[in-house]
């Protein structure tokens, strides 16, 4: 049979006293089978550990912002902000909420434009598309934005790098990242799962 035993402490010169609400229902309090500290609502400095707590709980949450303005005209996807997180658990969904301001400059042709996209490391988890198009054979600017949002599942407790990515579609074309300088954000969530 297992035993309960009150430890007072010698040090110490409170009374602690375990006190019954008004009630005239019998209730069972099953203590743990492990070690730990009880967390009440006045409790300060302690926290439950993650692992405890259940699906669909924000475990972390981490940001990055960027308002430098950048110029590029490479066909190539270009990383126009990026963002890490290192998940507790191998289980945990990522989720990702971004935004990207940009300008484009347009040259010859009927068509010009950027594609965007979304990579985790190198591997593109928000295939590329259409983020906006310049129709007619010269235009000053013309605006876009690309506000990505993804739940992805790295599978990994290892730092995990997000990148939102621009290229130009056609040779003779300029995207302007954050022009005047407008705010781009990558935020991404641990979500246990």
């Amino acid at each position: 049979m297992s035993q309960i035993k009150l430890a007072p402490n010698a040090s110490g010169s409170g009374i602690f006293t375990l006190e019954s609400p008004n009630s005239n229902t019998n209730r069972t309090l099953t203590l743990p089978d492990n070690a730990g500290t009880f967390i009440t609502t006045g409790s300060s400095g302690q926290s439950i550990p993650k692992a405890a707590l259940p699906t669909g709980s924000v475990l972390q949450v981490v940001t990055n912002t960027a308002s430098t303005a950048t110029t590029t005209t490479s066909t190539s996807y270009t990383t126009v902000i990026s963002c890490s997180i290192t998940p507790t658990s191998s289980s945990s969904k990522i989720l990702l909420l971004g935004y990207c301001d940009y300008w484009i400059s347009g040259g010859p042709g009927n068509e010009q434009g950027c594609d965007v996209q979304v990579q985790r490391g190198s591997t593109v988890i928000v295939a590329g598309g259409n983020g906006a198009n310049i129709y007619g054979a010269t235009i000053a600017f013309i605006g876009g934005k690309y506000s990505p949002i993804y739940l992805d599942s790295p599978a990994t407790t290892s730092s995990t790098t997000y990148n939102i990515q621009l290229k130009v579609q056609q040779s003779g074309v300029s995207v302007i990242f954050n022009r005047q300088s407008a705010l781009s954000s990558l935020t991404l969530m641990e979500i246990a799962a």
